[in-house]
């Protein structure tokens, strides 16, 4: 019994010993242990140092969307976030959303694209030139949406958006051949592109792939598609959304369009399809 007591006393003590070396080696060790253990990046100290004023923000497919992060709370939640990424050797294939640009001083300016939300594939979402990491979806939720409420989107803007248009080329193809090739174009819309994001569009693409097995999202391709849809926003509000889906048979020569006019309440969109301009449109 005294035997098993000293083998406890001495484990507690051995403990004990640890916990006090560890809150004696600061915060500085602690992280460097992180970093050893890829728990977090060193690349991003020039941050915590104080060294940043400024952090640019701009939105890839609307110019006009940017904003400057000076507030240093946010910057301080930025570099957590960035700090805490993963370091990776290859980055995201997708076209990224935001460019973000990081104020060090002194004419030293860091510059990232930035996918918004995470590769299912595990690759980079933050990149430069250099360097690739894996950063949480919270730069989203925390940093970007906040500035997004200022934009007012639609609630829900991911699902009313390609809810629309899953709706409408449901309609169009209800007595026509759905195999032919469909492109879908976005880049026209001016006023929907500032809120798309890659990720999304890759869950669309796929969801649409599995009602049209040959349509895709079109760019400056429109010769190589059967049916081109061009997808123009006239306008919204958080509980309103307004859009045109014109439809271009290249055989026939013809041109269709539908008018969106959806709107929300509770906890979901109302979509309506309909080729008569609505009363209110």
């Amino acid at each position: 019994m005294k035997k098993f007591t000293k083998e406890r006393l001495s484990i507690f003590l051995i403990l004990s010993t640890l916990v006090v070396a560890v809150l004696l080696c600061g915060c500085n060790k602690i992280d460097e242990l992180e970093v050893k253990a890829g728990l977090k990046n060193s690349d991003f100290e020039y941050i915590r140092q104080g060294k940043v004023d400024k952090i640019v923000i701009q939105n890839i497919r609307d110019q006009g969307f940017k904003f400057v992060v000076t507030d240093q709370n946010a910057i301080k939640d930025l570099y957590d976030i960035l700090s805490s990424g993963k370091k990776v050797s290859k980055k995201s294939s997708l076209q990224p959303d935001y460019i973000f640009e990081i104020d060090e001083g002194n004419n030293k300016i860091h510059k990232f694209s930035y996918i918004a939300g995470l590769d299912k594939k595990d690759l980079g979402n933050l990149y430069s030139k250099d360097q690739t990491y894996i950063i949480s979806k919270r730069i989203d939720s925390d940093i970007i949406n906040n500035f997004w409420n200022i934009r007012m989107p639609p609630n829900n803007f991911k699902q009313v958006y390609y809810g629309s248009i899953m709706n409408t080329l449901n309609e169009y193809f209800k007595d026509k051949d759905r195999n032919k090739k469909i492109g879908i174009n976005f880049k026209d819309d001016i006023d929907g592109e500032r809120f798309i994001l890659s990720t999304e569009v890759e869950e669309f693409k796929s969801d649409l792939n599995g009602k049209f097995k040959n349509a895709g999202i079109g760019n400056n391709d429109k010769d190589k598609y059967d049916i081109w849809v061009t997808v123009k926003t006239e306008g919204y509000k958080s509980t309103l959304y307004k859009a045109t889906i014109t439809f271009w048979d290249k055989k026939n020569e013809s041109e269709k369009i539908y008018y969106i006019y959806d709107t929300y309440s509770g906890g979901g969109w109302t979509i309506n399809v309909s080729q008569n301009q609505p009363k209110d449109f």
